[in-house]
C-alpha cells in the first residue's frame, strides 16, 4: 500500500482493526474453554494469520511484500508480538472480557510518553490533560478498592506484560513501517508466532474437534485483518493518533461480552467507560490535500514596483534601465528591492529585456 493516505483514512483502518482485535480475543476466550495450552492457540494464531496474509498476497499477486527488508529487526519486533499475544491467552483465561480491555487501555498512556521520548511527537497539554483522564477512567473502572470487583493476580500480571509488549511493538512499528510494508510486518509476526508455538505445542498437543478448528481458523483471519489494518494505520499517520482510538475496543469488548457471556458492567464500570469517552482530547481532522510539486516551495510573488510596471500608454519610445531607475523617487522607500537585483532573476523577469522591448502588444507597449 504506497499511496498516500489521509489521516482520517487511516483512523478508519486504526478503528477497523481494533475491532478486528476484539473479534479475535472472543475468538480467544471462546476457545480457552475447552482447555486448549495457551502454546497451541497462539500457534495456530499464527499459522492461521500466516496462511490468510499470504492467500490475500497471492490474489493481489504482490507476494514481494511479504519478503522483510531487515531480517533481524522483523525477528526481534515479531518476539514481542509473540509475546503479546501468549499473554493475551493467560490473561482472558482470568478476567473477562471487559475488564481486560479496562486493563489494557493503561498503554494510550505508555504508547504517548514512549513516542514523545524516541519519535519526537509532542504531547500538548490538551493531549496530556485527555491521557490523565482517560487514565483515572482506568482506576474508576477497575474500582481496586470494591470488594465485588476483584482481579485475578495473574490476569493482571499478563495485562501489564500485554501493555509493556504492544506499546514497544506500536512505537517500533512507526519507524519500521518506513521500509517495511505492512504486510511485511504482518505476515512475519504470524509466521514467528506460528513458528516458536508449534515448537512448544510438540511435548503436549491436544486433539482438535471440528467446532475448535473452525473457530481457531476465524481467530487467525480476525487477527491477520486486525494486525494488516493497525500496520496501514501508524504507517500512515502519528502513534499518538492511532492510540487513543484503542479505546473503542472497550464498547465492542462489552457488547459482546454482555451477548456471549451475559457479563453485565457494574456502576464503576459504566463511569470509568463515559470518562473515557467525555475526557478532552484531540479530534480527527480531515487531512489538508499535499500541495502540488510545482507549488508546494514556491514563493510568494510579490507586488511589482513601480519601475517595473508596464505603461499602456500606445505612444513612445522603448525605455533603458538607466532610465527606469531615474524614474523613480529619490526616496528609501521608493527604491528598487533587493529582489529587483540581478534583472529580477527572483521572480522569473528579465527587466533588462523588458526595458529593451518596443514592440506592439495587445495592450500597448512599454514606455
Amino acid at each position: 500500500m504506497n499511496a498516500r493516505v489521509s489521516d482520517l483514512t487511516a483512523i478508519f483502518f486504526a478503528v477497523f482493526g481494533f475491532t478486528c482485535w476484539v473479534l479475535g480475543d472472543s475468538c480467544i476466550k471462546w476457545i480457552g474453554q475447552y482447555g486448549l495450552p495457551p502454546e497451541e492457540i497462539v500457534a495456530f494464531m499464527g499459522f492461521f494469520m500466516a496462511l490468510t496474509l499470504t492467500l490475500l498476497a497471492a490474489v493481489r499477486r504482490s507476494l514481494g511484500n511479504l519478503r522483510p527488508r531487515s531480517v533481524v529487526r522483523q525477528v526481534l519486533r515479531a518476539l514481542l508480538d509473540m509475546t503479546n499475544n501468549v499473554c493475551v491467552v493467560i490473561a482472558l483465561r482470568h478476567l473477562s472480557l471487559t475488564m481486560f480491555y479496562i486493563l489494557v487501555f493503561t498503554s494510550p498512556l505508555v504508547i504517548s510518553l514512549l513516542s514523545a521520548v524516541f519519535l519526537g511527537e509532542r504531547i500538548t497539554p490538551k493531549k496530556a490533560l485527555a491521557l490523565l483522564v482517560g487514565f483515572c477512567g482506568v482506576v474508576i473502572a477497575a474500582a481496586p478498592w470494591s470488594h465485588a470487583q476483584r482481579i485475578d493476580p495473574i490476569g493482571l500480571v499478563s495485562c501489564l506484560v500485554c501493555v509493556a509488549c504492544f506499546s514497544v511493538n506500536m512505537v517500533w512499528s512507526r519507524v519500521l513501517t518506513r521500509t517495511e510494508p505492512p504486510e511485511s510486518l504482518a505476515f512475519c509476526s504470524g509466521l514467528v508466532t506460528a513458528m516458536a508455538g508449534l515448537a512448544l505445542t510438540s511435548f503436549h498437543p491436544r486433539p482438535l474437534t471440528p467446532m475448535l478448528w473452525l473457530a481457531l481458523g476465524m481467530m487467525g483471519v480476525f487477527c491477520a485483518a486486525g494486525t494488516l489494518s493497525f500496520y496501514v494505520a501508524v504507517k500512515h499517520t502519528s502513534v499518538g493518533n492511532v492510540s487513543q482510538y484503542h479505546y473503542t475496543q472497550l464498547l465492542t469488548g462489552a457488547l459482546i461480552s454482555y451477548l456471549v457471556w451475559h457479563d453485565k458492567p457494574g456502576l464503576s464500570m459504566l463511569v470509568g467507560v463515559a470518562d473515557y469517552w467525555l475526557r478532552p482530547g484531540d479530534r480527527p481532522r480531515s487531512a489538508q490535500r499535499p500541495a502540488s510539486s510545482t507549488s508546494r516551495h514556491r514563493h510568494p510573488i510579490k507586488p511589482a514596483h513601480p519601475a517595473c510596471r508596464p505603461s499602456l500608454r500606445p505612444s513612445g519610445s522603448g525605455l533603458t534601465l538607466a532610465k527606469l531607475q531615474s524614474n523613480a523617487a529619490p526616496n528609501s522607500s521608493d527604491r528598487a528591492p533587493p529582489w529587483m537585483a540581478h534583472g529580477g532573476r527572483k521572480l522569473g523577469w528579465n527587466c533588462k529585456a523588458m526595458a529593451h522591448t518596443s514592440g506592439p502588444r495587445s495592450e500597448g507597449r512599454l514606455n
